[in-house]
């Protein structure tokens, strides 16, 4: 009895102590701990349920970088590929180029360089195959060009030097051909470059000595309009208050001249022969006929001859020129005017690009025809005079060889000469005395197609008068400008037919000089080689 209680109070105490625990319920504190140190202990389970895998994120970590690798690789390999293929489609057209030349083909690999011109010229690789296109196929001026642009790049390439000195033998620069031959000479070029080069050598030497004297000729035709052929003012003329020749006139005036138009025709011819004394000095002379006939104001016909000669000095890249020149015109067969002047000249080539020049020239111009006691004595007055001129001039050439550019500056002195022959003038001379003049005519010609060309020009000139003018009351000052479009069509080698327009305007401060004038003229030349 007393052992069954023992063991029923056993039981009951072991349901007690798991039946909190097996329910849910708080653990009993033990003694010695407090809740405190529970919850401390139990902490660490909470922790671990919310912090981040390390070895994931790792892993996310590596794969974004092998992403971002593979796609650098992927970037590069695309950008070698479209530079590779810019670089075949640069390379393509000089490969196909460099085949056609090998296989005698010049015109066909100068058709396809050429539209690249523009874009490539520069390109040492680029401008030496044009330059071999153009040269064999013809085209020895733009050859040079493009050999130039070559040599400015690397001045030792031997080849380009060489292909230089045939473009000039071709175009029959004899002179610089040599001095290009003689440069690659010095370049200690291969015996089979330097036997092909003394062959031009002595060729040239040959020609030089075959040709020492060299004639050339041309002769045209001109049919055209002009709206005022006599120069004629259209503007009413006004005397100053204090001329002596006020009230003289209805309402102290000069009504405008009549303005003559009217067709002409005309004939032009010259020639030139020059001779070579050595490999430097040189003669040449020459002469110029020019017919002018008015269909109708035939009082306006005129005729005139001119000739020249003179001696050359040709340099390296100078040239000097001295020439006596004279001359004789005629209007209306009556009168009579005769010149007389010597000219220099120097022209000196910086490239086949560009050459400028300075020019300097002195001439005496006598009337001649109308007898000092006739009443028409104007002619003399205005027509006895000295003038000299000095200038310079730029001429520049496109790289293509299509295009050139020019323009000129002068300016001058005109000294009135006139024998005493009119009573208003004791001492002779005009009524306006002395003129100073200085002027500039720029221009430019393009070739269009293989057979066309144009020019463009236009030119302005201001003069004044250091006599009182007593129509006025002041002195004479005037400005002219003139504007000349032209075209060619080169027919052939030697025939060119060249339509042209040209406007010239004079304003000046006595209105019987002032005018504007139109002349539209068709010409057709034959040159003779």
């Amino acid at each position: 009895m007393k052992l069954g209680r023992w063991v029923c109070c056993g039981v009951f105490g072991a349901l007690m102590a798991v039946g909190p625990v097996a329910q849910g319920a708080e653990p009993e504190v033990t003694p010695g701990k407090t809740k405190k140190a529970v919850a401390k202990k139990a902490k660490p389970t909470a922790k671990k349920d919310t912090k981040p895998d390390a070895q994931a994120v790792q892993s996310q970590f590596e794969a974004e970088a092998r992403a971002k690798a593979e796609q650098e690789v992927r970037l590069r390999a695309e950008a070698e590929s479209k530079k590779q293929v810019e670089a075949e489609a640069h390379e393509k057209p000089l490969r196909d180029a460099d085949a056609l030349i090998k296989n005698s083909k010049p015109a066909d690999a100068y058709a396809l360089l050429e539209p690249l011109e523009f874009d490539r010229s520069g390109e040492v690789r680029f401008d030496y195959l044009f330059g071999i296109a153009a040269l064999d196929s013809g085209k020895a001026d733009k050859a040079t060009l493009a050999f130039e642009r070559v040599l400015a790049v690397d001045p030792n390439f031997a080849g380009a030097r060489l292909d230089m000195a045939r473009a000039y033998y071709q175009l029959g620069d004899l002179q610089r051909a040599e001095t290009e031959f003689n440069e690659v000479m010095k370049q200690n070029p291969p015996d089979a470059a330097r036997a092909t080069i003394q062959k031009y050598l002595d060729a040239i030497i040959a020609y030089e000595q075959a040709k020492q004297t060299r004639i050339t000729g041309y002769a045209e035709g001109v049919m055209g309009h002009d709206s005022n052929i006599a120069n004629s003012s259209t503007q009413i003329f006004t005397f100053a208050p204090t001329s002596p020749w006020s009230g003289l006139f209805p309402s102290n005036q000069l009504p405008p001249g009549a303005k003559l138009t009217g067709a002409y025709e005309g004939v032009n011819a010259g020639g030139e022969i020059s001779h070579s004394l050595n490999a430097n000095w040189g003669v040449n002379a020459g002469a110029d006929l020019r017919q002018h006939g008015n269909m109708t104001q035939t009082a306006y016909d005129s005729l005139s001859i001119d000739g020249r000669a003179g001696v050359m000095y040709v340099g390296e890249q100078d040239t000097y020129k001295l020439s006596l020149t004279g001359g004789q015109a005629y209007t209306a067969n009556s009168m009579r005017r005769d010149s007389l002047g010597l000219s220099a000249e120097w022209q000196h080539v910086f490239s086949p690009a560009n050459q400028i020049s300075a020019f300097a020239q002195y001439g005496e111009s006598r009337a001649a025809g109308v007898p000092p006691t006739s009443p028409t004595t104007d002619a003399r007055i205005e027509g006895d005079t000295d003038q000299a001129v000095v200038g310079a001039g730029w001429v520049h050439l496109f790289a293509d060889g299509k295009q050139a550019l020019f323009g000129s500056i002068y300016a001058g002195k005109e000294l009135d000469v006139a024998p005493a022959i009119s009573p208003g003038l004791p001492n002779g001379g005009r009524t306006d005395g002395k003129k100073r003049f200085e002027g500039l005519r720029i221009g430019g010609q393009a070739a269009i197609t293989e057979q066309w060309d144009s020019v463009i020009s236009l030119g302005y000139q201001s003069a004044n008068y250091d006599s009182f003018n007593n129509l006025i009351m002041a002195n004479r000052s005037e400005k002219i400008y003139d504007l000349m479009v032209g075209a060619g069509w080169h027919i052939d080698k030697f025939w060119t037919l060249k339509p042209q327009i040209a406007f010239s305007r004079k304003n000046s401060n006595i209105a019987l000089y002032s005018f504007d004038r139109t002349d539209v003229s068709l010409t057709l030349r034959r040159d003779f080689k």
